[in-house]
């Protein structure tokens, strides 16, 4: 691979990186948000939440700003939003402007999650097109055990009231370094080619390491997909031959954050002293809940061709039943006096919860939205599943404290049917993809 392409994909895997930390770093913070600005369970739950909200708002809006402006400038901006986000929370006066700031990182992270892929898609050759964008989603699962490791670091220097500022506000030094590697990297060949600069387009794919003599079918290419897509508009989406893909979509996204996944990844150090752990043993299990998650999330990309992703769905979908049910059991039975035995109990049943979910549903949904809708409706299908997805997770993350609050059994026990659902859903409903091209896919799923 061309030096350049390799420059690229890391400076845009950086803001996956970026949106892993951005999103993982405040479970580090709970316990003394609650304490600095007297939350009630209610509002420790909107604080959470306030980054998902501009996440939703962030992935929405991002589109026509990346097609007027290319997905080099948009980049930047979001390294502009990262950066002030963690600024802003680290300096924030009250908790209103808190909200404010950690709301801008979740424009940032809502960005990332679009365009980051998506110019890594553009801007590689096809024969590494998808190992390289599958860089930048395992770089998410980095940014999540990045966050975590620098939360134990800090929490180590007991700096006291102002600890929650640094955790949060170091996000402010890679967000810093994304923005000056910007300048590195060139710009998109797929939106020079729709802005009229086909020989620059040219000379970026050549630099990337595509032959020459597979330039101009690619620019080719290129075209013919841009046309494909101005006349995509004029297709209706919401109709009956959508249904099956967009029924689909909707309910992969829906149970992918009815397991209670960011409640978990948000809110890990919580649950972990909910579990009788201290603070820093809490930290510590949650770096562990971070490596689980890498680990898993390698091994899913290994396989998931090979194993097919309904297979990998039944696999997450028995270890989410069997890890909730017992974490469930666990605080039914010990409450809030937790014995060694039941605390060391709820660690292993999270780790197996994680690596459940980074075998299964974190591995496939994205794969599987990228497949199940026809070219001429399928950016507005993965938005969907997208939008979906973030507005579940914002309404997981907002109702955790309060049920938790009630009942620690009972917030694990409602996610574990949730799980069930999943199971039946995924053996009774769940169309298998492994191995199909796209078009014979639209032709199981009844799409003419």
């Amino acid at each position: 691979m061309k030096r350049t392409l390799i420059l690229s994909v890391i400076v845009a895997a950086l803001g996956g990186l970026l949106f892993g930390f951005d999103t993982a770093v405040i479970s580090g913070t709970t316990a003394l948000l609650e304490t600095t600005y007297d939350l009630s369970p209610f509002q420790l739950g909107l604080t959470v939440a306030s980054a998902l909200i501009g996440t939703i708002i962030g992935a929405l809006a991002i589109g026509k700003p990346t097609d007027r402006y290319g997905r080099r400038f948009v980049l930047f901006t979001l390294a502009v939003l990262y950066f002030v986000s963690s600024i802003g929370v680290a300096f924030a006066w009250d908790w209103y402007s808190f909200l404010f700031f950690r709301f801008i990182g979740g424009l940032g992270v809502g960005g990332a999650s679009v365009v980051s892929p998506m110019y890594i898609a553009e801007i590689s050759p096809a024969k590494y097109r998808g190992r390289l964008v599958a860089t930048a989603q395992l770089n998410i699962v980095f940014g999540m055990l990045l966050a975590y490791m620098s939360n134990y670091f800090i929490a180590s220097l007991e700096l006291g009231d102002v600890e929650w500022r640094w955790m949060l506000g170091v996000e402010a030094i890679p967000s810093a370094v994304f923005f000056g590697l910007l300048f590195l990297i060139p710009e998109s060949p797929r939106w020079l080619v729709a802005n009229g600069s086909v020989d620059a387009a040219k000379e970026v794919l050549l630099v990337c390491g595509n032959e020459p003599g597979v330039v101009t079918q690619e620019i080719a290419d290129i075209r013919a997909s841009l046309d494909l897509e101005r006349h995509s508009l004029k297709e209706p989406f919401f109709t009956k031959k959508y249904k099956v893909p967009i029924t689909l979509a909707v309910m992969l996204a829906l149970f992918n954050q009815l397991s209670g996944v960011n409640a978990v990844l948000y809110y890990a150090p919580h649950i972990f002293n909910m579990a009788g752990f201290e603070k820093s043993a809490a930290l510590l299990n949650t770096m562990g809940v971070g490596l689980v998650f890498l680990v898993f999330t390698i091994a899913a990309m290994f396989v998931i061709d090979k194993f097919g992703r309904k297979r990998l769905m039944l696999i997450g979908s028995v270890g989410y039943i069997v890890s909730l049910v017992t974490i469930s059991a666990t605080f039914f039975t010990l409450g809030t006096d937790f014995t060694q035995t039941g605390s060391w109990v709820v660690l292993a049943s999270l780790f197996l919860f994680i690596a459940s979910h980074a075998f299964g549903q974190g591995a496939v949904i994205w794969v599987y939205l990228s497949e199940i809708f026809p070219n001429r409706v399928r950016a507005r299908g993965q938005s969907l599943g997208t939008t979906t997805h973030w507005i579940a997770a914002a309404f997981v993350s907002w109702t955790f404290p309060l049920i938790a609050q009630l009942s620690g059994g009972l917030t694990f026990a409602f996610y574990a049917v949730c799980m069930v659902g999943q199971l039946i859903w995924v053996i009774f409903f769940m169309k298998e993809t492994k191995g199909i091209s796209l078009e014979a896919i639209q032709k199981e799923l009844g799409i003419k």
